[in-house]
């Protein structure tokens, strides 16, 4: 009962974060019956193509075989051994072209559905596989009956088309079996490649119908309900909390790094107790002064009292201060209009370091 409330609760469709985990997991849309059909049209295609040649080759061979028995030594096993693997050689060298279309549209098919992935937690043992509770739902679950439905429907299909075969065809099949007795292969060779159409067409249907199941399966399995939503939408953002404490943290460093830099001003312009910036001037390496830090209130005392910690002059000029504390960024150039007053400030400092020396 939880379990159907559960689902009925997964409203939503899934995100993508969901579908790439489902993704790397090897929860993959793959759909069987396509390949099965791919496998079928790949025996049609060289059943249509390349068997006839095939088969003439193979009489050929035997029929040259079997005309000069006396000429082939059967002195001893060596000699059976002998005759056995060139038969064996070449009916592999033939058979090579048969199996090498299997492959390549059996891969195909499986490529076409789903990119090629690496996932050893698909191979790796679980207990959970052994459990009898779960073998046992696994046997008589929707995907189990799904699976015994599409076999049996294949099952009445090639039933129903051979059926039709051969009550069609059976006096066109009698009259070549009593002209000639060679054309037997022949005749099963048609009625072969009319039995495979008829299940390549009826398998076409079929590999749709799952193709198009299966996918609409898999993301119905995928679906989240509202509070899975929230829940991962928070965990890919971060929890309000901690990105604030996070903030917090950033913040404080940055002000701790900020007033340390002080040690390296040229000098300091405050407003008494309200506003302070600490600017570094130095002709060798700056284009212009520099604000190293600026702060108001709390901070601004606390940059002071480092200046003073290490002899930085401190100048009080309330309209500047404020000024600059508005418009200047830390680490950057000051503007071009506090050029001028800035200056004025730096001159009277160097003329006073001048003096006392």
């Amino acid at each position: 009962m939880s379990s159907e409330e559960d689902k009925d609760s997964k409203t939503e469709d899934a995100s993508e974060k969901k579908i790439n985990d489902a993704l790397e997991k090897g929860k993959v849309p793959f759909s069987k019956e396509v390949t099965n059909l791919a496998s079928l049209t790949a025996v049609l295609v060289v059943a249509f193509f390349y068997l006839p040649d095939f088969a003439n080759d193979l009489i050929l061979l035997l029929r040259s075989m079997f005309a000069n028995l006396s000429e082939w030594p059967l002195d001893g096993g060596g000699d059976v051994s002998k005759i056995g693997y060139i038969i064996v050689t070449k009916l592999m060298l033939g058979m090579a072209p048969l199996i090498l279309p299997l492959l390549l549209f059996g891969l195909v098919a499986s490529f076409s559905q789903n990119q090629p992935r690496m996932v050893l937690d698909r191979i790796s043992p679980k207990l959970e596989r052994i459990s009898l509770a779960k073998g046992a739902k696994r046997l008589f679950g929707f995907h189990s009956v799904k699976e015994f439905t599409k076999s049996l429907f294949k099952f009445s299909a090639a039933a129903i088309i051979g059926t039709i075969i051969c009550v069609t065809q059976v006096d066109w099949v009698l009259s070549h079996v009593m002209i000639d007795a060679i054309q037997i292969p022949a005749t099963i060779y048609r009625l072969s490649l009319q039995v495979i159409m008829g299940l390549v067409s009826t398998m076409t249907v079929l590999a749709f119908i799952d193709f198009i199941w299966t996918r609409r399966e898999w993301y119905n399995d995928l679906k989240m309900s509202h509070q899975e939503l929230k829940d991962e939408r928070k965990q890919s953002e971060g929890d309000p909390m901690v990105k604030m404490r996070s903030r917090s943290i950033a913040q404080d460093r940055a002000r701790r790094r900020m007033i340390n830099s002080v040690d390296e001003a040229t000098l300091v312009i405050a407003n008494p107790t309200h506003f302070a910036v600490a600017l570094r001037y130095d002709p060798a390496q700056d284009r212009a002064p520099i604000v190293l830090a600026k702060g108001q209130d709390l901070i601004a005392l606390k940059i002071r009292e480092r200046a003073e910690e290490n002899d930085v002059p401190v100048i009080e000029d309330k309209p500047l201060a404020r000024s600059l504390y508005k418009v200047a960024q830390v680490d950057q150039e000051i503007p071009v209009e506090f050029y001028v007053p800035v200056a004025k400030l730096v001159r009277i400092l160097s003329e006073k370091e001048q003096r006392m020396h």
